[in-house]
């Protein structure tokens, strides 16, 4: 385990570090916060609105925006320096802190179990998370699904041992889904959301009594003890964007279609989905999460027992 998350690091640093030596070349010594997004979600929503390169301009930073595909590399550019923020479901995190990467937890989006899934093919013969068992599912390693399958089969009596995991980034494991190379899939919005739209795929289940499915906000440590106000400044922008987004789902979706390619009434489904309301850290929070990073490390899926609260932010502590 730990050579397959030192391979997962050198790979991830060839990338990030380019990205550091882009942002280098561009702004030189200028005052800078690098925020690392995907292609969905409110970061999105707040680098196309633009109001935060205002605010930060008042300070004399700047912004450097850099795409991420999921999670986990999002979380090793932290690591490694290229980013200072971003965000990420609730299972790249306990991954990335156990590799060592220096994040903190500054802030989190209230559960939305809905917003991801197991699906099936619309045909498929099976109708129950039990059955899975001996069949091939398709998910990206060390996201918030990772989760969700390990404590779905747990309720349905399925040891993760049974079943055969196909690690695929959601592009690749929709191919598969798609042309039967899997008999399951376990996938986010809007990954989600299009492939029921396109395919029919059934849910066999989502994270509904399950999985709380949080989506969490991040530092990485040295930014933080340097730029706290900053960091402060980004959470209180996205706060903003957030009220808007959960007031007018509709103009939400029609600005975040073009961007992502889905069509409005797909990202719609999606949006709905979601959760609003970006809030500090709590300690029940960190509780739930120590339950994902203890089942990963009981799972081998880790090398190492982390503890949560050693990396939650609170301001003013």
């Amino acid at each position: 385990m730990r050579r397959i998350i030192q391979r997962w690091i050198t790979s991830a640093v060839l990338s990030v570090s380019i990205v550091a030596a882009a942002v280098s070349a561009s702004y030189g010594q200028d005052k800078v916060v690098r925020i690392g997004f995907q292609k969905y979600g409110k970061l999105v929503l707040l680098k196309s609105k633009g109001s935060l390169e205002e605010k930060l301009k008042a300070v004399g930073t700047k912004v450097v925006w850099t795409e991420f595909p999921s999670g986990p590399p999002l979380l090793e550019a932290l690591n490694v320096g290229a980013i200072d923020f971003g965000n990420t479901g609730e299972a790249p995190p306990i991954f990335a802190q156990a590799a060592g990467a220096p994040i903190q937890y500054v802030a989190y989006e209230p559960p939305a179990p809905k917003g991801e899934a197991i699906l099936v093919p619309k045909d498929s013969p099976i109708k129950s998370v039990a059955e899975l068992k001996g069949k091939k599912v398709a998910l990206n390693k060390g996201s918030n699904v990772h989760y969700l399958l390990v404590k779905a089969l747990e309720k349905a009596g399925v040891k993760y041992s049974d079943v055969e995991v196909a690690y695929l980034a959601p592009a690749d494991a929709r191919a598969a889904f798609e042309r039967g190379a899997v008999d399951a899939w376990v996938i986010w919005d809007p990954f989600q959301a299009a492939a029921e739209a396109a395919t029919g795929a059934r849910t066999l289940a989502d994270g509904t009594g399950v999985v709380s499915n949080y989506q969490f906000y991040f530092s990485s440590k040295a930014f933080l003890q340097s730029d706290p106000k900053i960091v402060d400044l980004v959470l209180a922008q996205l706060s903003e964007v957030d009220d808007w987004a959960k007031r007018d789902i509709h103009a939400v979706a029609e600005q975040l279609a073009p961007t992502i390619g889905l069509s409005v009434p797909v990202v719609e489904v999606a949006l709905k989905r979601q959760a609003y309301g970006i809030k500090p850290v709590t300690d029940a929070v960190i509780a739930d999460q120590q339950q994902v990073a203890d089942a990963f490390f009981a799972l081998g899926l880790i090398p190492k027992q982390i503890k949560i609260s050693d990396v939650a932010w609170r301001p003013g502590t």
